[in-house]
C-alpha cells in the first residue's frame, strides 16, 4: 500500500457542458497551487431526540452532500484566469490592436500618447489597462513598453512606464500600432456566465482520482503585499464527489510557466495619484455562492446558486498627512488602480486590477514607535457612470491579464 504524497498529487480542472455531468474526459488544466482541498461533506442525522428503554442511541445517518473546496496559490499571468473570469462572470476577451494611428508622445512621466484621429474611447481603452506601441517608426526607447493608463480621453491617452524607464518625446509617427497585450474581464451588466467545473484529484501513487462534479467557483481573495509575493485563494463549492482508481482527465494540458507577480514591481494609484507609502493591499472579490437546500427524494442538492458580486478590501499605508485620511472623512469617492508584473522587463507580463468607484469605510490608526501606519477598509460599488466610449466600465472591478487565454 503506497502512502499519496502532496508532491504527487495533481489538482486539474475543466469546465462542463453543462450541470449533471462530468467535463471530458480529454484535456483540463493543471493547476499550480500552494494548497488544494476539495472536500466532501454531509449532513448526519441521529436519534438522539428519541426516548427509548434501550436508554442508547439507535441509529446515526448520512444525509445531503455537499463539495467544499478551496484553491490556494502564488499569483502568476494566465495561471488562474479562467478560474478568476468564472468568479466575475464573464470571460476574458481581447481589445482589437489600433493601427494605422498618427501618434505624439509628450511630456516628462506621466506621458500623453496622443493620436491626430480616431477615438480612444470607441476603441475601447480603459483607464487601468495596459498598452504598448507595438508598430511605427518610433525611437526604440518608445517600442513594446507596458504603458499603464492611468487617463484616457477621446484623443490622448496618460500613462506611465510599469518598469520605470522612460518614454522620448517625438512625433507625430505614422502608421502606428498602439497594441492591448492579453484579455480583459470585469463584472458585466447584462450576459453573466454560470460555470459548473469537473475538479479532478489525482493521486498518482495512490492510484485514486476524486472527481469532483458541478462545481463553481465563487470567492477569489487577492493578497498583494509591499514585499513577497502575490496570492489568490479561491472558494468553490460542489454538489457531489466520487472516486476510481484509473485517472480521469487524460491528456491535460501541462501547469502554466509563467512567472509569480511582486506588488514591488508594478505601481499603485489611489484616486488617480501614485502611491509610494502603501505597505500592503488585499482585495476579495465574492460572488456569495451557497449550496442550495437539500430536497426530498435525493441526496444530491440542486445547485448552487450565487447572490450579487461584491468586492471589498483594506490596504494599510504610512501615514503622511490628510490625503488619504480626508477621503474616509468625507464620504469621497475614489478609485484604486494595481498594475503587477513578473519582472522589470519593458513588456514584463502583468496583472492589473481597477477599482474605479470605492469608498473608505474606516481609518485605523497603529501607535509604534518608527513610521506609524493607517489601515483603511473600503468596499467598491458599481460604475454607473462607466459604459461604452467612456473611460471606465460600467462595473465593480476590471481586470487585465497579459497572459489570458
Amino acid at each position: 500500500m503506497t502512502i499519496a504524497q502532496g508532491t504527487s498529487k495533481q489538482t486539474r480542472v475543466k469546465r462542463q457542458s453543462a450541470k449533471g455531468s462530468l467535463a471530458g474526459t480529454s484535456g483540463g488544466q493543471i493547476m499550480r497551487r500552494e494548497q488544494s482541498i476539495f472536500e466532501l461533506v454531509k449532513d448526519t442525522y441521529d436519534t438522539a431526540s428519541e426516548i427509548t428503554s434501550k436508554q442508547q442511541l439507535l441509529s446515526n445517518r448520512h444525509g445531503v452532500k455537499t463539495v467544499n473546496g478551496s484553491l490556494n496559490g502564488l499569483l502568476s499571468p494566465g495561471t488562474y484566469a479562467d478560474l478568476l473570469s468564472a468568479v466575475l462572470r464573464r470571460d476574458f476577451a481581447a481589445v482589437t490592436a489600433i493601427t494605422a494611428a498618427s501618434i505624439t508622445i509628450a511630456g516628462t512621466g506621466p506621458y500623453t500618447v496622443t493620436r491626430a484621429a480616431g477615438s480612444y474611447l470607441t476603441d475601447g481603452i480603459k483607464i487601468g489597462m495596459v498598452v504598448r506601441l507595438t508598430a511605427g517608426s518610433f525611437n526604440a526607447a518608445n517600442l513594446n513598453k507596458n504603458l499603464l493608463v492611468t487617463g484616457v480621453t477621446a484623443l490622448v491617452l496618460t500613462v506611465i512606464v510599469l518598469n520605470g524607464s522612460t518614454l522620448t518625446a517625438e512625433g507625430p509617427i505614422a502608421s502606428a500600432t498602439v497594441s492591448v497585450p492579453g484579455k480583459v474581464t470585469y463584472v458585466p451588466e447584462t450576459g453573466h456566465t454560470d460555470i459548473y467545473w469537473t475538479v479532478e484529484e489525482w493521486y498518482p501513487d495512490a492510484s485514486i482520482s476524486e472527481r469532483n462534479l458541478d462545481v463553481k467557483f465563487t470567492q477569489a481573495d487577492l493578497s498583494l503585499p509591499g514585499t513577497g509575493n502575490a496570492t489568490i485563494n479561491f472558494t468553490a463549492i460542489g454538489l457531489d464527489q466520487t472516486d476510481d482508481t484509473t485517472v480521469y482527465f487524460t491528456s491535460p494540458t501541462a501547469e502554466t510557466s509563467t512567472d509569480v507577480l511582486a506588488a514591488a514591481n508594478g505601481a499603485l494609484y489611489v484616486g488617480g495619484t501614485a502611491q509610494a507609502t502603501i505597505t500592503d493591499l488585499s482585495i476579495s472579490i465574492n460572488g456569495n455562492g451557497s449550496p442550495a437546500d437539500g430536497v426530498v427524494g435525493t441526496n444530491l442538492r440542486p445547485d448552487v446558486f450565487r447572490g450579487k458580486v461584491m468586492v471589498n478590501g483594506s490596504f494599510t499605508a504610512y501615514f503622511e498627512g490628510g490625503t488619504i485620511p480626508d477621503l474616509f472623512r468625507d464620504e469621497t469617492e475614489t478609485s484604486i488602480i494595481s498594475a503587477l508584473t513578473a519582472g522589470t522587463a519593458a513588456a514584463a507580463d502583468f496583472v492589473t486590477f481597477t477599482l474605479s468607484e470605492l469608498k473608505l469605510n474606516t481609518s485605523t490608526p497603529d501607535d509604534a514607535e518608527t513610521g506609524l501606519k493607517r489601515t483603511y477598509s473600503f468596499v467598491a460599488t458599481y460604475n454607473a457612470g462607466g459604459g461604452a466610449a467612456l473611460a471606465n466600465h460600467a462595473t465593480t472591478i476590471m481586470v487585465h491579464d497579459s497572459q489570458a487565454a
